[in-house]
Parts: C-alpha cells; structure tokens; sequence
C-alpha cells in the first residue's frame, strides 16, 4: 500500500486534500507539502544560488582581468567558472522535483537532484585532473610565471599586488555563502547543494592559496605558483571523486544515507522502531532508498501470530509512518511471513541465503 497518491492533473496533500489550481511551486517535493520552515529553507536557498551566480560572475571577470600568465590565477579562474556547475544544478533541479509522480514516472522526478550532483562530481573531477597534470607539467619543466608591471598616474605597479588583492577579496563571498548553504542542505536533505557548499570552501580555499603563491613568485620563489596550482586542482579533484561516489551510491538504489554519505539514515531506525512498536506486529524492517530529497520505503512487516491484518490497520502504520518526517515521500507496507534478508532486524544467524528470517509459531 503506498502513501500520498497523486495523479497527473492534481496534487494531494499528507491529508489527501486536493490542491489543485494551488501555487505549489515553492510548497512541495513532488506530492510532499513541506512545513513552513522548510518552505522557507527552499525560498532562502533559492535566493542563495542566485546570489552566489552574481558573485561569482564579478570575480570570474575580476580574475580573468588581472590573472596574465600565472598558472596558479588560471586554475582559481577556471575553478570559479566550475562553482557555477552547482548552483544552476540545483535551481534546475529545485524547478523538475516539483512535478507530482505520473504513470510515466510513478517515482516522481526526484532523481533529478541525484543527476545534478553527478553531473557536478564529474565536472569537478575532469577539471581537478585536468589542472593538477597541467600544473605539474610546468613545475616538472621549471617554467616561470612572468607577472609583468604597468605604469599608473606615471607609477610602476607590478601586476601581482592586483592578482593578490582580487583573490583575496574573492574569499569573504565564499566564507559566508557556504556556511549559509550547509545548514540549508541539511534542513532539505539536499546533496546538489551540500556539494555547492563544499565547493565554496574549495573557492576561498583557492584564493588564499593562490595569493600566497602569486607572493612567492613576488619574492622570487618561481615554483611558488605551480605549487598553488597544483593544491587548487588537489581540492578540486578530492571533491570530485568524494561527490561523484556518494552520487553513484544514492542513484544505484544503495541504502539511504545522511546528508554526508558516511553512514546509514536514522529515520530508517526511527521508522522500524515505529512500526514495531505497533502491539499487532512482531518484527518489522524496512528497505529504503534515497530518491534525491525524498525516500521510498517499503516497510515489511511479520504479524503477531493469531493478528488480524486488514486495510484499516495497514492504512495507520502507513499514515503514522509519514507522520514521522517530511522525507518519506512514499511509503510501501507489506504484511510477510518472514522479513527479506536484506532488510535490517533479526541476528544474522536467523538471515537465510535465499529468502531472509523465517517466521516461526510460537
């Protein structure tokens, strides 16, 4: 039995209230109504994105302006063409998951979130690659920088204090729009923007480094530069392989997991809890999946013996199991004789190879 049907035309809500001709556009995951605060969490990181596109946008040119032939200034300004990856990932993706599940697509479209994060992962990866060989290369062949001077109101600046004071401007920005994004990210369970947030710390990461290493080249340390160089690729290429894997776990269907990748759900724990604390049910466990912001769950469960099982009974273990966290978008209930054994419960020595715990009369 699943949770929250939906149809083409029309949205439902939790209660199974219509919706239609309603503004869902900032209100709803699917045919998931959000609680205020997380209707609001959405407006703010939408407004986030668009802020951090207009800043990235002044420091693109600022840097592409001042940057001459250092390599370190070119890896930090292909490194902010790639932070605007992203944040376009996400107000696209933010647009697509509010369409409600159809025959089509009986699962909705939140997967669009998983494919944003992909995309992201390996764009930052190819280019982290990219600028860490391209970088060494000119380490390896002791190529020095040449950073030039110009004359200003009849002055002989040296081109590098602009390089220096660009990037060094360019770190506040980053600072603070990706702290604001993590706490966001967690509130929606939202990996495209966790991953953005990731990356504008990479960003004033960047900057830091490649000021210092437009100094070293001012003091007459060559190597200086392609060093920086090579730590802004370090970073970009650590998070392109640390984001692409958690993208490539959550789209080939592995166990829902936090925000972070490093361990399983708790709502999962939460959820069996839940369901095994209901006096008809014996033993409960549930298979679940990441779905972008949303989970899919199907929750097994193994009668008391002598139980009665009826609609009304499954219809409230399902109805309290959405109850429990806006995230669980659809929610499956199976009355079985034994829990399948890739499901969490039992001892490991009650999991049998080809089915999963046997359920036995007491």
């Amino acid at each position: 039995m699943s949770a929250k049907q939906g149809t083409d035309t029309e949205n439902t809500g939790r209660d199974g209230g219509p919706n239609k001709g309603r503004d869902t556009s900032q209100r709803r995951f699917g045919r998931t109504e959000l609680p205020p605060e997380l209707q609001n969490a959405v407006r703010r990181a939408i407004r986030l994105e668009w802020i951090t596109i207009a800043v990235l946008g002044v420091t693109v040119l600022a840097v592409a302006i001042v940057m001459g032939n250092s390599q370190a200034m070119k890896a930090a300004w292909i490194e902010d063409l790639l932070s605007f990856i992203p944040p376009i990932a996400f107000l696209i993706a933010i647009r697509i998951i509010n369409k409600p599940p159809s025959r089509k697509r009986p699962y909705g479209t939140h997967r669009a979130i998983g494919v944003g994060h992909l995309v992201s992962s390996v764009a930052l990866l190819v280019m982290g690659v990219f600028l860490v060989v391209d970088s060494a290369l000119g380490l390896i062949t002791a190529e020095h920088p040449p950073i030039g001077s110009f004359d200003l109101f009849g002055q002989t600046i040296w081109q590098g204090w602009f390089m220096i004071v660009v990037m060094l401007l360019s770190v506040p920005g980053p600072v603070i729009l990706g702290r604001m994004k993590l706490k966001l990210a967690e509130q929606l369970h939202n990996k495209v923007l966790y991953a953005d947030a990731d990356m504008n710390k990479a960003d004033w990461q960047t900057g830091v480094a490649t000021a210092v290493g437009v100094a070293g080249v001012g003091l007459g340390l060559w190597w200086f530069d392609a060093a920086a160089a090579i730590f802004v690729g370090a970073s970009i290429l650590y998070d392109g392989v640390r984001n692409m894997v958690i993208a490539i776990t959550d789209l080939t269907d592995t166990r829902a997991r936090t925000i972070k990748g490093d361990q399983e759900h708790p709502l999962i724990y939460q959820a069996e809890d839940h369901a095994n604390s209901k006096d008809w049910v014996r033993r409960a466990g549930a298979r679940v999946r990441d779905q972008g912001h949303v989970f899919h769950m199907e929750m097994f469960v193994v009668p008391e013996p002598g139980a009665t099982v009826n609609l009304e009974r499954l219809q409230d273990l399902r109805d309290s199991l959405a109850d429990l966290d806006w995230k669980l978008e659809d929610i499956v209930v199976v009355p079985v004789s034994r829990l399948p054994a890739e499901v969490h419960g039992g001892t490991p020595e009650d999991l049998q190879s080809e089915g999963g715990q046997e359920f036995q009369e007491v």
